[in-house]
């Protein structure tokens, strides 16, 4: 019985060195990772508002922004389901205020969530949207980048509808042929962008950023 009872310690013992070991090596791993992580993580970020946002020098987080206050916002508006998950002023050389990039998350997609962002300039005019993430059926719904996004450039409308017989304005969307959720996925999260825009962005008389 001794002899078991010594295995056993024995044997606990050395769990709880390869335990430890591995926990130390896991930290040192996660120490030496982080900052390029961070790093990674900025530059993407910086790249996908440049993308909706060419003519912005820097990108500043917008200081006002309260998730809860925007979604009563969209809600009032009939706009559940989505979220609006960050805002950030997109600055000229001189700091001077040009717009914001507001990144959209829409829980109505096909296929999960689809995040993207949008750049609205002062005057409610939007640059474009840039995908960030999307999970819609491969041939069909992830034609989304090619099909949805190159529409929505340089246009300058209250709110987008979308239709499957060929647009005839600058507010009509051509769907996805047989990816009608995806489309309005979309065509919804750029609605509740613009609606964040417009009243709550474009009544902040410019809005704060951080310091």
């Amino acid at each position: 019985m001794d002899s078991e009872k010594k295995s056993m310690i024995k044997d606990a013992l050395i769990l709880f060195a390869i335990t430890l070991v591995a926990g130390l090596l896991l930290g040192v791993v996660y120490d030496i990772t982080k900052e390029p992580i961070a790093q990674q993580k900025a530059k993407a970020k910086t790249e996908a508002s440049k993308n909706v946002f060419a003519t912005a020098e820097s990108f500043e987080a917008y200081a006002s922004f309260d998730p809860a206050g925007a979604q009563e916002a969209l809600n009032a508006a009939g706009l559940s389901g989505m979220d609006i998950d960050e805002v950030s002023a997109a600055l000229d050389a001189t700091g001077n205020l040009l717009g914001y990039v507001i990144t959209v998350t829409d829980h109505e997609g096909y296929g999960g969530d689809i995040q993207f962002s949008m750049g609205v300039t002062l005057d409610g005019t939007l640059n474009g949207i840039s995908l960030l993430s999307i999970s819609e059926t491969a041939g069909l719904g992830m034609k989304a980048g090619d099909v949805l996004v190159p529409q929505f450039t340089d246009k300058n409308a209250e709110q987008f509808t979308y239709t499957k017989s060929g647009s005839t304005n600058d507010s009509e969307i051509d769907a996805i042929s047989g990816a009608t959720i995806t489309t309005k996925a979309v065509v919804n999260g750029v609605n509740a962008g613009l609606e964040y825009f417009r009243s709550v962005l474009a009544t902040a008389k410019g809005g704060a950023v951080n310091e």
